[in-house]
């Protein structure tokens, strides 16, 4: 089952990678909180007649810490979603990827002091490698700093809060239904925003296509599996299989806008799946799949 859940989020990080393209295409336009909305609510509305049936199949029942969860989840994304989409304005692609990307190293300190989890030594070596990796992909190894920058880092520590709370909170309910209400509450805490801030998108073939395009698959598919993915897979190790989606997102650059990769950007794709393989290769060599057994304090 564990190894069915990496592959689940090695899944993931192709398809949030891929929807770079698309969500490139929507910051052209100039919307971030009115595109955040529109696409997370529709993925709310197509994934509920799923939830519904898997609801009713499962006999669960929703309960007050039940909602409060989903709404603690809901309540991370909007943020983490909106300081991501408004940091693009200010700063360049390639630092939003890379500080974003730094999430991978805040989960473990997170949960070393809030939780006292302590990591893994190959761990470290494997975040180490991923930040090194992620540097050299996103900046071609020239870093200049902007404005939009802290902006990047502010939502970087809400995804790194996110996938915390999935990993610990979310797994002790129906992953579908969760799935559509943090999904809505994000989508409506972004639609609210942008309505009272933003002046309203022209809505052209290009931005429908980015919306539908994130709508269906990287927030109703991938926020979906994603919940189910990290019912067995640690918070930690998700992350830096997920960072993956920096590399797929390079990737879909260069095959559909045509995009061309440095050496040094070559490299960094490189470090970024040996850190991914190294996170794995600690549970073989310890022969132990359950991370209870890993981490300290647990």
């Amino acid at each position: 089952m564990r190894f069915k859940a990496d592959l689940t989020l090695f899944l993931i990080s192709i398809i949030w990678g891929s929807a770079f393209v698309a969500q490139r295409i929507a910051g052209q336009v100039g919307s971030v909180y009115i595109f955040n909305g529109l696409r997370y609510t529709l993925a709310a509305v197509v994934v509920f007649p799923f939830a519904r049936q898997s609801f009713k199949t499962s006999g669960a029942a929703l309960t007050s810490k039940n909602l409060k969860w989903m709404g603690l989840a809901g309540l991370v994304l909007f943020i983490g979603s909106a300081f991501q989409q408004a940091g693009m304005v200010y700063t360049t692609a390639g630092n939003a990827g890379f500080i974003t990307s730094l999430y991978v190293v805040m989960i473990p300190l997170i949960l070393f002091l809030f939780w006292r989890e302590r990591s893994h030594w190959l761990f470290i070596v494997a975040i180490a490698l991923a930040m090194t990796g992620a540097f050299l992909l996103s900046t071609g190894g020239k870093f200049v700093l902007h404005f939009g920058d802290l902006l990047e880092l502010i939502g970087g520590l809400f995804w790194a809060l996110h996938v915390i709370v999935l990993g610990k909170y979310a797994s002790r309910y129906e992953s579908m239904s969760f799935s559509v209400g943090q999904l809505l509450v994000c989508g409506l805490l972004n639609l609210s925003l942008g309505l009272v801030i933003e002046p309203m998108p022209a809505f052209n073939a290009n931005l429908l296509f980015a919306i539908a395009y994130t709508a269906f698959l990287s927030l109703g598919l991938c926020y979906t599996l994603q919940i189910w993915a990290q019912r067995h897979t640690p918070p930690a190790d998700a992350a830096l299989l997920l960072s993956l989606e920096s590399v797929f997102a390079v990737l879909s650059g260069w095959l559909l806008l045509d995009e061309r990769l440095a050496p040094l950007q070559v490299l960094g794709c490189v470090l970024i799946f040996v850190a991914v393989g190294i996170s794995q290769f600690k549970e073989w060599n310890s022969g132990k799949i359950d991370h209870d057994h890993l981490v300290e304090g647990r």
